[in-house]
């Protein structure tokens, strides 16, 4: 059993069981999320797909922290004229355990 789901802009595939970083969220570790954007849900024999979404599907999932991705390296130059910047980015995120996929 797994489901495809929205937060943030991006879609995740969830399982049961399943660790996930997603982008941050406010909420504490410990506290319970409910996803209701699920776009695909599959069962083992029947997969349903959202028009845009699956009508009463919910992926349930608890917070286990939040963090930070490695660091990217932005770095811009010129030729020939001297110039050059570089700068660094950390994406924060949250990861989440899937509890439980109700279809």
């Amino acid at each position: 059993m797994y489901a495809v789901f929205r937060t943030g802009g991006k879609q995740f595939r969830a399982e049961p069981g399943a660790r996930i970083q997603i982008p941050s969220l406010d909420a504490e570790a410990g506290d319970e999320i409910v996803f209701d954007d699920v776009l695909l849900a599959h069962d083992g024999e029947t997969t349903a797909v959202g028009k845009p979404t699956v009508e009463g599907a919910k992926v349930q999932a608890e917070v286990l922290g939040h963090g930070r991705t490695k660091k990217v390296i932005v770095f811009k130059r010129k030729r020939r004229k001297g110039y050059r910047r570089k700068q660094g980015h950390r994406q924060g995120f949250t990861e989440v355990q899937v509890n439980e996929i109700v279809l």
